[in-house]
């Protein structure tokens, strides 16, 4: 039996059991093993490349690293809006297992991708073959050797490193490599457009401050997780705004400008009640739906929303208010009448979840919801809700 067959044989199976299983003479057991991982990780990730026969696929690390399937088309439909018809040439500084590389390289007429760690690059040049592209370029080199070679292209690509020589997670913009703040002037110089993919974890006002010519910040979550940043640089001058980006089933997006008015805050809550997604969260711009959407702020620090008629669109979680009440014994006890079990949430409260729901005594989980917040005149209540029905 040869490994190609050992895989194609076991690649539903379990790899921890697998692994410690008889295993027919001549196999090579570690790297079966790791395509068998890989193949399982690309079908719910990047479906597209699982049904693609022969790929190979790259140890754990570099297949946790990689962008998902959603955000990369969501990078390809970016790169399209941005640059319009301008599709020369992009190069990819940090090609990684080459996800994000592979959409976006059938939009421009050549594509080079570079990648420090030879045998990503071996992986890249099997792989892009089986998908197609064969006008790409790989090149085993580090970014910032190749960053001198570069004549003026259409995009420059780079996800930097957010791991230190030693393994270890690093999330401030200095720390990664390549460092794009010592690179950020001769990227603009080679490129009318630079796209920098960066941990979710970073503090976008603090990156802001250390980079220029950023027109474009792009929080992008996926199934309400906030999973990528994207920051987009330009040559020339243009407005700057915010785009809050949620993936799942379609793409929801909010485009935010730089300044905003100041939130609406209302005196009482009323029909209905909203969460905002994670990107909106994350980019910091939640008081912008107030003026964009029409509903009002239940408190300066809540991030919790409210209308008296539905907002269909709103970006994040909707609910229809069926109740509130106060945290006194009588209050409670009516309110949560026949109540054992509901989703509890806290916003701008001075308790945790774990602490309210012992005290009120109920499972998580069921078709309720609770969120325990502050008012506009620093009250506490507890609003029962359900999810709102859309049409």
């Amino acid at each position: 039996m040869t490994d190609t067959e050992f895989i194609a044989r076991h690649k539903s199976d379990d790899v921890r059991k697998l692994a410690l299983g008889k295993i027919p003479e001549g196999i090579d057991l570690p790297f079966s093993l790791q395509q068998i991982e890989g193949w399982q990780l690309a079908c719910k990730k990047i479906p597209r490349w699982a049904e693609t026969e022969g790929l190979l696929y790259p140890p754990r690390l570099s297949m946790e690293q990689c962008s998902s399937e959603k955000t990369a088309l969501y990078k390809r439909q970016l790169v399209q809006r941005v640059l319009c018809d301008e599709m020369g040439q992009m190069v990819d500084l940090t090609g990684g297992f080459g996800i994000d590389f592979s959409y976006m390289a059938p939009l421009f007429d050549k594509a080079v991708y570079i990648e420090q760690q030879e045998p990503l690059c071996q992986i890249a040049r099997h792989n892009f073959n089986l998908l197609g592209l064969q006008h790409v370029e790989v090149r085993h080199s580090q970014a910032e050797d190749e960053l001198e070679n570069i004549n003026e292209v259409s995009l420059i690509y780079a996800d930097p490193a957010r791991r230190d020589n030693a393994g270890r997670k690093v999330v401030l913009l200095e720390d990664c490599q390549p460092n794009v703040i010592c690179l950020q002037d001769e990227l603009l110089t080679r490129s009318k457009v630079v796209m920098l993919k960066l941990s979710p974890m970073l503090d976008i006002r603090q990156a802001l401050r250390q980079l220029r010519n950023v027109r474009e910040v792009h929080v992008v979550s996926v199934d309400g997780e906030c999973k990528e940043l994207l920051l987009v640089m330009h040559q020339q001058d243009t407005p700057f705004c915010y785009h809050c980006v949620h993936l799942s089933d379609s793409i929801q997006e909010i485009i935010v400008p730089e300044t905003w008015c100041n939130p609406v805050i209302c005196e009482k809550e009323k029909t209905f009640l909203y969460e905002p997604n994670a990107s909106i969260l994350k980019a910091g711009v939640q008081d912008a739906l107030c003026e964009q959407l029409g509903v009002e702020k239940l408190h300066p620090f809540s991030h919790l929303y409210t209308s008296s008629e539905l907002v269909a669109d709103f970006p994040g979680r909707s609910f229809r208010i069926l109740g509130r009440s106060d945290f006194s014994k009588q209050g409670l006890r009516t309110l949560l009448s026949g109540v054992k079990q509901a989703n509890l949430t806290v916003r701008n409260f001075p308790a945790s979840v774990q602490e309210l729901r012992k005290k009120l005594k109920l499972s998580e989980g069921g078709h309720l919801y609770l969120f325990a917040t502050t008012l506009k005149d620093e009250s506490h209540v507890l609003l029962l809700c359900e999810k709102a029905k859309i049409d």
